[in-house]
């Protein structure tokens, strides 16, 4: 069982001293995301995680990042390249000043509609001879992205 602290600030620890954060070695979040260690440690080095370094170089990963690992691995298992998923992982970017809020909310919904056409694509290329099981995955905008895409291309 492991050795959980409360220290001072409300701060919790798990299995070490307190460094001010609820905290997970690299072991403890690889077992609780059921990856291995390598996983985890790829995942950093590629800028998918972020570790904070002790004093003694010890990695410490928030709970955060637990739950980024875990939806790094549940886009991984709807087939989405390590690449997509570090695209579709990015901050929203703050707009220029010049940009209003329907412009925004415009962007926000396209960005949406790409990772949407992803999946579709994913789809057809998984299971093209079944029509009926396409038209329920595929929105009508996703539709209408699609029409607009093809004119483009035309």
């Amino acid at each position: 069982m492991r050795n959980v602290q409360v220290c001072l600030n409300h701060h919790v620890t798990v299995g070490r001293g307190c460094i001010g954060n609820e905290t997970l070695k690299i072991g403890e979040l690889a077992s609780m995301a059921n990856v291995t260690k390598r996983t985890v440690d790829y995942y950093t080095n590629m800028g998918l995680l972020k570790a904070e370094r002790s004093s003694s170089n010890y990695r410490y990963y928030s709970f955060e990042e637990l739950e980024r690992l875990r939806l790094i691995e549940e886009y991984k298992r709807n087939n989405l390249s390590l690449e997509d998923i570090k695209e579709l992982l990015k901050p929203p970017v703050k707009p220029p000043s010049g940009i209003d809020e329907t412009g925004l909310q415009l962007k926000n919904k396209m960005t949406g509609l790409n990772e949407e056409l992803r999946e579709v694509i994913n789809l057809i290329e998984k299971d093209g001879k079944n029509e009926l099981h396409l038209k329920k995955q595929i929105s009508h905008e996703s539709i209408t992205l699609i029409q607009s895409l093809l004119v483009l291309l035309i």
